[in-house]
């Protein structure tokens, strides 16, 4: 498998010793299977992968796009992602969500 052009990352609060806290979990529920679709609806080269705290619950729900190291937070909405998408794909930063 060859390396995707971007790794994004959404944080679902998963903890070493036991269930989910933070906000995370609590305000992204679903949100990974709409960016998984939107990653092949638009035909983007991309992974996606839900983590474990990002420690930014005051800032939650976060997402983070590699290689450009841009971290979004406030990711509670299918419009929020669709705004993330579509500046990660012009190249730019959804600067309403940018943390």
């Amino acid at each position: 498998m060859e390396k995707p052009t971007y790794h994004i990352l959404l944080c679902q609060s998963f903890r070493a010793k036991g269930e989910p806290k933070g906000v995370c979990h609590k305000k992204s529920s679903g949100l990974a299977g709409y960016v998984e679709e939107q990653i092949l609806d638009r035909g983007l080269d991309a992974l996606l992968t839900t983590t474990s705290c990002l420690k930014q619950c005051d800032n939650g729900p976060v997402m983070v796009i590699y290689p450009q190291n841009v971290w979004y937070g406030g990711v509670e909405s299918e419009d929020a992602v669709d705004a993330i998408l579509d500046a990660m794909e012009e190249g730019g930063v959804a600067e309403d969500f940018a943390l």
